[in-house]
């Protein structure tokens, strides 16, 4: 997840997402996520107090701003390098059981009162953010 100043997403020649400030955020599912750990993730991104007030200082959440949200699958997360130079993706979760957990993250941005954009599953995804200062963010949740 990535503080932005703008970001989009375009498969072939169209945009299919974009937002002006607010969050880039990759989702990655992995075996045995749920509709619960979606549901947490979109409570934590819309909750975490990662944009600026007034004075420049991270202490207000995309609830208390009128930051947007793109929300992009991205199996890739999970690759796995230990085993030598050419990544693993077996503990990403299958286009089959990740699609619907990356869609439940956007509508519950979106029910949250999120302004949320998203790019296109099982399509090759150009993504493109510029980033709003160095706030680049790992989250997980049970």
């Amino acid at each position: 997840m990535q503080r932005v100043t703008r970001a989009s997403v375009t498969v072939g020649d169209e945009v299919v997402g974009a937002i002006g400030p607010g969050l880039c955020v990759l989702v990655g599912v992995t075996h045995g996520d749920g509709a619960d750990q979606a549901r947490k993730l979109a409570a934590k991104l819309w909750h975490l107090r990662i944009m600026a007030d007034d004075e420049g200082v991270m202490n207000r959440s995309v609830a208390d701003t009128s930051g947007e949200v793109l929300v992009v699958s991205q199996f890739t997360l999970y690759g796995d390098t230990t085993g030598g130079r050419r990544p693993s993706w077996i503990k990403a979760a299958g286009p089959d059981e990740a699609e619907p957990l990356v869609e439940t993250v956007a509508a519950e941005l979106r029910a949250f009162g999120a302004s949320v954009a998203t790019g296109r599953f099982r399509t090759d995804m150009q993504v493109e953010l510029v980033n709003d200062g160095p706030v680049t963010l790992l989250l997980e949740v049970d």
